[in-house]
């Protein structure tokens, strides 16, 4: 069985900094892309960030965590993480974990497999 467990998530102002790790288990974590998506109160479940299975591990951001947010994996240790800086209020959501079976990262939800079970991320002001 397939688990994929967040943490990292927390409480910080605002201009702080997050790091986001999502522990992958039960499958060949090498095997596909991950992304993180999240999803805030009201609202529909947003991509945030992807990185493939190629051998350049390509990423893909959100236009609004541009140059802010940093995707990267550890295939040693079947681990996704999601680096966060100069964090702003409108980023609180709860921050989700995703994986898919192809190689190809994707920026639907509804193209990944297997969830996480979410981590809060609250940026005051």
């Amino acid at each position: 069985q397939v688990q994929l467990t967040e943490s990292g998530g927390g409480l910080v102002q605002a201009g702080g900094s997050l790091r986001l790790s999502c522990a992958v288990s039960g499958r060949t974590f090498n095997s596909g892309a991950m992304g993180w998506f999240r999803q805030a109160p009201g609202k529909e479940r947003e991509f945030v960030a992807a990185i493939d299975r190629t051998g350049g591990s390509t990423t893909r951001y959100a236009d609004s965590v541009k140059g802010r947010f940093a995707i990267s994996r550890d295939n040693v240790k079947s681990t996704v993480y999601l680096q966060m800086n100069s964090l702003k209020p409108e980023v609180t959501a709860v921050y989700y974990c995703a994986g898919r079976g192809s190689i190809f990262y994707d920026l639907r939800p509804t193209a990944y497999d297997y969830w996480g079970q979410g981590t809060q991320v609250t940026v005051s002001s």
